[in-house]
């Protein structure tokens, strides 16, 4: 493998369990199983999306690359080397080429710090200035970037709109110089209008630093106007991998094939078959046995409830590297109810 194939990004079975704790003596009785053997990578200039519904363990994943806690298992690997094991002061220097956007724009900016601290603080933390001159300037480039005006910089952040807000929230990641940012439900807060520009200048500025982005999202419209891959995530767990173009043509989970249909069809008098699920989502705390979503599948059979299906590569015609995580794909071709349904011709593995 070329160094230039070297993923950015690989995170390897990655788990997160949370103990729960009570009785008496505050001892473990549980465990929350938030992320339980996750693992994708991301590579150089590439946008990932982690869609999921909200629960799924989207945002602990980010949190957990981010090292914002100890991992309870798994690897994190950053241009080839582990992170997730680093002591802090090895860790220092990691963090720089791993920057977040988080989803509120409103709690995550320091209220009471004016603009051109919260953008310089960054700065100065990692050395990146060499003197009060370079300092100003590279503050007064961000703003640039993020297309806000340069004598903003004097300003309060609770003297901007919720999409100016973001957009210093951007500039501070930007600040570090980073290779990833991870964009955490970071334009659900926004009205849509402000969706379409913050997503529009990530975008932009991707193009132009060359950024990687994992951009967490519920919202499978933005997902597919931006993303490259799209990776998603049921009750802590991957279910599909795949091509945007791939997995919104041709969707190979049942749980993925009941989220796009709830996407909205923006053009008039166009209808899509609306798959509804029964039940409701099982407690991550106590995870169904064997495939997670068996429990509200309507192709769900006799394997499904007791051995959980590996995520493989499943034979598709649009595009390679398309991963599915479903016992269906290993039936007969004329015996796999999720492409019937869908009217697919299936093809051999």
């Amino acid at each position: 493998m070329s160094a230039s194939a070297v993923p950015l990004l690989e995170v390897t079975d990655l788990k997160k369990h949370f103990p729960i704790r009570g009785g008496f003596f505050g001892g473990v009785t549980g465990h929350v199983f938030a992320v339980d053997g996750v693992s994708f990578t991301i590579g150089r200039s590439e946008t990932l999306a982690l869609v999921g519904e909200s629960g799924c363990g989207k945002s602990t994943v980010g949190k957990a690359i981010l090292k914002l806690f100890d991992i309870t298992a798994g690897q994190v690997v950053l241009d080839g080397k582990r992170i997730d094991d680093l002591p802090a002061g090895t860790l220092r220097p990691m963090r720089r080429r791993v920057q977040v956007v988080f989803q509120d724009p409103f709690s995550s900016l320091n209220p009471r710090m004016r603009v051109r601290d919260i953008l310089a603080e960054p700065i100065r933390n990692f050395g990146l200035a060499k003197n009060s001159a370079d300092l100003e300037a590279r503050v007064a480039d961000l703003m640039d970037k993020v297309r806000l005006p340069r004598d903003a910089v004097g300003r309060w952040p609770h003297e901007f709109s919720g999409g100016q807000r973001q957009r210093i929230g951007i500039a501070r990641a930007l600040a570090a110089e980073p290779d990833l940012i991870i964009c955490d439900e970071a334009v659900s807060a926004l009205d849509v209008s402000v969706k379409a520009q913050i997503v529009n200048l990530l975008q932009d500025l991707q193009n132009e630093l060359h950024l990687a982005l994992l951009f967490i999202s519920h919202d499978l419209a933005i997902v597919e106007h931006m993303t490259h891959r799209v990776a998603v995530m049921y009750l802590g767990k991957i279910v599909e991998v795949a091509p945007k173009r791939s997995l919104f043509a041709a969707p190979k989970h049942p749980y993925t094939e009941a989220l796009l249909s709830a996407v909205p069809v923006p053009m008039p008098g166009a209808a899509r078959e609306r798959v509804i699920l029964k039940g409701d989502v099982p407690s991550p705390i106590n995870p169904p046995k064997g495939c997670r979503f068996h429990t509200r599948c309507p192709y769900a059979f006799d394997r499904c409830r007791v051995e959980e299906p590996p995520l493989v590569a499943v034979p598709t015609a649009l595009a390679a590297g398309h991963l599915a995580a479903c016992h269906l794909h290993d039936r007969p071709a004329n015996d796999n109810p999720l492409a019937a349904a869908k009217g697919e011709a299936v093809l051999p593995a």
